[in-house]
């Protein structure tokens, strides 16, 4: 495979999640099955070369540098991951490399100050790139740490799913959470390093790391890890090749970020366009809308990403609440009208309480303009907030915890049915038709809101942590539009108040926070629009997700074609 080839099928492929990750992963897979580079016949075979570990090993064992029970061989009875050619064999890690045997030093006053300290927190995941070399003058410690040379392969045994593994360039100390690796004869440290990042190791380190908090590899386990031990020549093509193609990844990756930054750009920029500054004479709420039409009917081609259509659900809802999403008919009832009744109405019900006096909305006080036939009010001059609700004995009545609203807009809540007198007391009561808001964190920054419907006996209780509105003559899933807006959630957070984990929505803000009100038959058609969007974003997520199904299928099968060489060739 050449990075011509690689690159014309990459352009293809590279929707798949992670598609970076997977090709990286792949190629190590190739590389320790003996399927990336071809083998020479010619090649002095690994049973060759474990002769010769075995020479050595016995050679340091008889000087006193190491124990003689190393010289057993634990590939007894091995059963092989899969098959490798004919020129390999399967052993075990212990059988061709020391794992962890290295002096140790207590402070940094026992080596010179310009020693290399390393820690895993100096090492990326997954990559293994190293992040930076910190010296012992910079990095001063009183703890134990292992001493490892130049050429050791350096192993983060603490949470090895993380795929911490370096090749030293220099001498050096490290935490003990690192494990130096020293293979015998000259064995290549890249392809030891390679062997431990690949699919095969990772599988196996998955099942045997013990611990829950802080999980790592033990020793023992460690020593008997299937290692597939290519003759000495392989290791160096196989490294020759892993090397060019992480490079060529690296390229891709680059280029992949730099058209995704642009297109993210290019959304952001799209949906922007759609809240001008309100002083912006051109931008008609009629020209808005055409132009909307315009984002929303090329959005397809731009999202690729769930943060895209994340923002483009984001945007449906801020245009809803600011009149730009539907047109607005002269024929409609004032929304002063409305309130009119509404108050009328209000004076009506016995069972509403006296609100107190919420802060009066001056024209200084709109957060933006609305449209001539809407008007500013407040949910409590427009509903009955924490109305009373009852209901006797043994009725069934519906309970629904927080964990039952979704954070999403269109998704209908679900409860569970038990007694009134369960939930009677040290709850929150709402009614069929109550809207209710999340106010903890970080329920109410995710949007967590809801239109209580479908309630056991139109009866409802939930957790503490709620607000509720009871609408009156107003559409309950207007008010939920205005309470998943951005304008309505990002407003609020700044003025939530209690310590940084258990930070809550004030009763005031709910209440009295600024309203925007449009007429009742422009709420019924902001509602339909709104719900027509939403169905719009979910065909974009579906289709987004089947393309990235397709994509990773097919980088799959591309990759299997593009990197594993031809064996007839070979042949």
């Amino acid at each position: 495979m050449n990075s011509t080839q690689l690159l014309q099928h990459f352009e293809r492929l590279s929707e798949a999640p992670d598609a970076i990750k997977h090709l990286r992963r792949f190629i190590l897979d190739l590389a320790v099955r003996g399927k990336l580079v071809e083998q020479d016949p010619n090649d002095e075979p690994a049973a060759e070369l474990l002769k010769g570990i075995q020479a050595e090993k016995m050679r340091l064992a008889t000087d006193g540098k190491l124990k003689k029970s190393v010289l057993t061989l634990y590939n007894d009875g091995i059963q092989p991951p899969f098959d490798l050619p004919a020129t390999w064999d399967w052993v075990c890690l212990g059988d061709v490399a020391q794992y962890g045997i290295a002096d140790k030093v207590k402070s940094n006053r026992e080596i010179e100050p310009e020693t290399w300290v390393l820690d895993l927190e100096d090492i990326e995941k997954d990559t293994s790139r190293l992040i930076d070399h910190v010296l012992s003058s910079a990095r001063p410690f009183r703890s134990t740490k292992t001493v490892f040379k130049l050429g050791d392969v350096l192993f983060g045994k603490l949470r090895p799913y993380l795929n911490k593994v370096v090749v030293a360039d220099i001498d050096g100390v490290c935490s003990t959470e690192i494990v130096p690796i020293r293979g015998y004869c000259n064995m290549v440290p890249e392809y030891i390093k390679l062997v431990f990042m690949s699919p095969l190791t990772m599988r196996r380190v998955d099942r045997l790391m013990y611990g829950m908090k802080m999980p790592r590899l033990g020793t023992n386990d460690a020593i008997s890890l299937e290692f597939p031990l290519a003759p000495f020549a392989d290791q160096r093509r196989i490294v020759a090749k892993v090397d060019e193609l992480m490079a060529l990844c690296d390229q891709l990756e680059a280029a992949k970020n730099k058209r995704e930054q642009s297109r993210d750009r290019l959304v952001a920029a799209s949906l922007h366009s759609l809240n001008p500054p309100a002083d912006d004479e051109a931008n008609t709420p009629e020209a808005l809308r055409e132009q909307a039409r315009f984002i929303f009917n090329n959005l397809p081609r731009l999202t690729t990403r769930p943060a895209h259509i994340k923002q483009l659900r984001q945007t449906i809802l801020n245009l809803a609440v600011r009149g730009k999403l539907v047109a607005q008919d002269p024929n409609d009832e004032p929304a002063a009208e409305l309130l009119k009744r509404i108050q009328a109405e209000k004076s009506q019900l016995k069972s509403a309480k006296k609100e107190k006096s919420g802060t009066s909305l001056s024209d200084d006080s709109f957060p933006f303009p609305v449209p001539e036939c809407w008007r500013w009010s407040q949910l409590a001059e427009i509903g009955l907030i924490s109305p009373r609700n009852s209901s006797d004995g043994d009725t069934l009545a519906s309970f629904v915890p927080m964990t039952l609203i979704s954070a999403e807009y269109g998704i209908p809540h679900t409860h569970e049915v038990r007694s009134w007198n369960e939930f009677k007391t040290g709850y929150t009561h709402f009614a069929e038709g109550d809207v209710g808001l999340a106010k903890i964190t970080p329920c109410f920054e995710n949007g967590k809101s809801t239109v209580f419907r479908g309630l056991t006996a139109g009866f409802g209780a939930g957790t503490t942590e709620l607000h509720i509105v009871r609408p009156l003559l107003i559409d309950a899933d207007y008010i939920l539009v205005f309470l998943k807006s951005p304008f309505f959630i990002e407003s609020g957070i700044p003025l939530m108040t209690g310590t940084a984990g258990q930070k809550r929505v004030s009763s005031d803000y709910f209440a009295y926070s600024p309203f925007p009100l449009p007429p009742l038959a422009e709420q019924h058609r902001i509602v339909a629009k709104v719900d027509e969007l939403m169905a719009l974003c979910d065909q974009l997520e579906a289709q987004l997700t089947t393309t990235q199904t397709d994509s990773r299928r097919l980088l799959e099968a591309v990759l299997h074609e593009a990197l594993a060489p031809v064996q007839e060739e070979a042949a």
